[in-house]
């Protein structure tokens, strides 16, 4: 049984309950939707092959809809929650918010690894030819790189330092190399780490050829794909590098979540601006000029953290799984549309 006959029988069988509709009715209220909905023709089309006007035309289609003779099915892979996904886009004014099932055996665990697959679709589909894309460091970063296999031609830049210099072979620099590889274009890794003892250091580093010429490329950054932290051991790298006495200088500002080395509070608000001074990473003002940036973050642990950063309007879009939007949706009243771009803090 093809799609058009599907219309037409379960119309006849729904048309058994619908008893003011006669045979002939049904007939031809399937025989139109079938021209409508499976063959793309119009109502005026639709009109003249059945010798009615379009005004019939409507009122026959839309009593289809009523009635049940016509059942209209969205329907997404089993992984996406599209319900979810258009609710927390518009809470958040987001460009784009993509919600994926949560793993149920890693509930408590953040950024579940599928995150990383669906965000290298999203990529697909978002990097157009010529593009810049920018990463910054990030488990769930990686794991986008990891997955990626397609990317239009564009260049590639690592837009902080790495975790670990011993480790960038398997971090942040090979996923800039591996998306580099899948697009065809130039690739533009960062070989320093992203937090150093002092702002001096720091600074010489920026000063290097390598590093520089990566950081020129930050003002054309078309497409950025970020990870977010919470401030706790072992979900922010950040909090990791630090010790206890700056851990604790921070915490006492209200930091709340970590983005490419930018702390936060729980509203949004950028705290602890030194910390920058001694990385490695892009300027949270260059972020906000960036026209696409797309944070990768999930698991119940991280929703604060994602709610803190998404309330500073530097992400416009946000690849999360159920387990953290179920707590987005009711973290306070709504934000500002993040897609005002505007600083919450006057920086």
């Amino acid at each position: 049984m093809n799609r058009s006959e599907e219309i037409a029988v379960s119309g006849m069988s729904a048309g058994r309950s619908a008893m003011r509709m006669g045979p002939a009715e049904l007939v031809q209220a399937a025989a139109m939707a079938r021209r409508f909905y499976l063959e793309g023709k119009s109502k005026i089309q639709i009109a003249e092959e059945f010798g009615v006007s379009r005004f019939k035309v409507a009122r026959v289609l839309e009593t289809a809809l009523e009635r049940d003779l016509v059942r209209i099915e969205i329907r997404v892979p089993a992984e996406l929650d599209a319900e979810r996904s258009d609710a927390l886009r518009a809470r958040y004014g987001l460009r784009h918010a993509v919600v994926v099932e949560s793993p149920a055996e890693a509930e408590e665990s953040p950024d579940p690894e599928n995150l990383g697959e669906v965000a290298a679709d999203l990529l697909g589909e978002l990097v157009n030819e010529g593009d810049v894309l920018g990463l910054a460091w990030g488990r769930s970063t990686i794991h986008m790189a990891a997955a990626l296999d397609r990317l239009p031609p564009c260049t590639v830049v690592q837009l902080t330092g790495v975790y670990d210099a011993g480790t960038a072979e398997r971090g942040s620099v090979e996923a800039v190399r591996r998306a580099a590889q899948v697009s065809g274009g130039d690739a533009h890794p960062i070989y320093a780490p992203m937090l150093l003892p002092d702002a001096a250091t720091a600074a010489a580093l920026r000063n290097q050829t390598g590093i520089a010429r990566a950081f020129e490329y930050f003002d054309k950054v078309t497409v950025a794909c970020v990870s977010i932290g919470s401030w706790e051991p072992g979900i922010s790298t950040v909090h990791d590098m630090l010790s206890d006495e700056e851990r604790a200088h921070y915490a006492s500002l209200g930091v709340a979540a970590e983005m490419s080395a930018h702390l936060f509070d729980a509203e949004g608000r950028r705290v602890g601006r030194d910390l920058g001074e001694r990385c490695i990473t892009v300027e949270a003002d260059r972020l906000r000029r960036i026209p696409e940036v797309v944070a990768i973050a999930g698991g119940h642990r991280k929703a604060a953290a994602i709610d803190a950063v998404l309330r500073s309007g530097l992400v416009t879009s946000l690849v999360t799984d159920t387990a953290a939007a179920d707590a987005l949706m009711t973290a306070g009243p709504p934000p500002r549309p993040a897609l005002n771009r505007a600083d919450p803090d006057g920086a």
